[in-house]
C-alpha cells in the first residue's frame, strides 16, 4: 500500500466515525431531522423489497445508519475492504447529509450558512469516498482483468485455429499421397 493511501484512508474514515458515534449517542435527538428522509425512504424500500426487515422507528434507523458507517469506516481505515467500505460510506452519507444539513429549509442566516458549509463539506467527502471506492491500490481492476482475459482468449483461439488448419492441410496431403 502506498504512503498516500496509508494516510488518506484513515483520514477519510475519521470524520465519519466521529459523526457516527455522535449519532449513536444522540439518536433520539437526531431522529426528528432524520424523519424528513426516513419517512420517504422506508416506504420506498419496503415497496421495492417486500418483506424486508426494516425498522420503522427513526431513532433505530439513525443507530443502524451510524453502525453501518462505523463498520464501513473501519473497513476503509484498516484497508481490510477499502473499496467496499468507501462505497458503503458514500451511499450512507447521502441521506445523512440531506437530513442533517438541509440548508434550504433554514430561515436563520447563521444556521443556513453553517448548514450550507457542512452540506458541501459532506459532498466533498462523498466525492473522495467515490474515488476511494474505485481505487484498485495499483492493481488492475476487474474490468481490466476481464478485457485482458477476453483479449488473451481471442489470441489463443486464433492461434489454435491456425494450428488446426495447418494440421488439416498436412492430413489432406498425406491422404492424397496415399491415394495416388
Amino acid at each position: 500500500m502506498s504512503l498516500s493511501r496509508l494516510i488518506a484512508r484513515p483520514l477519510l474514515a475519521a470524520g465519519v466515525v466521529y459523526g457516527a458515534q455522535t449519532a449513536l449517542r444522540n439518536s433520539s435527538a437526531l431522529a426528528p431531522k432524520a424523519a424528513r428522509v426516513t419517512d420517504r425512504v422506508v416506504p420506498a424500500v419496503r415497496k421495492a423489497v417486500p418483506g424486508a426487515p426494516i425498522p420503522t422507528d427513526t431513532a433505530t434507523l439513525v443507530k443502524l445508519n451510524a453502525g453501518v458507517q462505523i463498520g464501513a469506516a473501519l473497513a476503509l481505515a484498516t484497508g481490510r475492504a477499502p473499496r467496499l467500505g468507501a462505497g458503503v460510506l458514500a451511499a450512507s452519507l447521502v441521506p445523512t447529509t440531506i437530513a442533517g444539513h438541509a440548508f434550504w429549509s433554514e430561515t436563520d442566516p447563521a444556521a443556513k450558512q453553517t448548514h450550507t458549509l457542512q452540506f458541501f463539506k459532506n459532498l466533498s467527502l462523498i466525492g473522495g469516498l467515490i474515488i476511494a471506492a474505485g481505487d484498485t491500490d495499483g492493481q488492475p481492476g476487474v474490468a481490466y482483468r476481464a478485457r485482458r482475459v477476453a483479449k488473451d482468449t481471442r489470441r489463443e483461439a486464433k492461434h489454435q485455429a491456425k494450428l488446426i488448419a495447418t494440421a488439416a492441410r498436412q492430413e489432406a496431403r498425406v491422404a492424397k499421397a496415399k491415394v495416388s
